[in-house]
């Protein structure tokens, strides 16, 4: 398993990724963010690989005012889950982001679906916000303070 920097060319596999995980974990309401995510936001946005096939993404932004970094667009294939790629990918993040001396804390935006797991990679809940990716999709906001290495 290899992870690496997320090219333009990746774009078409990250969204069949998306839209595997439909209705499961994003509402397909959400592509049209993704793609614009993809087009205009990444800065930090990775790919893990495992046999030359993409089998999972997932993305920093940085509030740089704020200290913060945010994770942005996790998505591992369907098939893939419960393998700990979603582990590996978030560990690499954490190590990415400890690199940075401004920041001090990450936060991730997800929902009720994959709240657990962050739970589980030491994020604490914030807050829950009803319906606020689609109807069905709460906001469950999370953070974990920055470990310096």
């Amino acid at each position: 398993m290899k992870i690496r920097p997320y090219i333009s060319s990746d774009k078409a596999v990250i969204l069949q990724l998306f839209d595997w995980n439909t209705p499961q974990y994003f509402d397909e309401t959400e592509r049209a963010g993704l793609v614009h995510y993809l087009e205009n936001e990444t800065e930090d946005y990775f790919v893990v690989e495992d046999k030359g096939q993409i089998v999972g993404a997932g993305g920093i932004n940085y509030e740089p005012q704020a200290k913060t970094a945010v994770f942005s667009w996790d998505i591992i294939k369907p098939t893939e889950h419960g393998k700990g790629i979603g582990r590996k990918l978030t560990q690499h993040r954490i190590q990415h982001i400890n690199t940075k001396a401004d920041i001090e804390k990450i936060i991730v935006r997800t929902s009720q679906y994959t709240d657990k797991f962050y739970e589980k990679m030491g994020f604490k809940l914030l807050k829950v916000e009803k319906d606020y990716w689609a109807k069905g999709f709460d906001l469950y906001q999370m953070e974990q303070l920055s470990e310096k290495v």
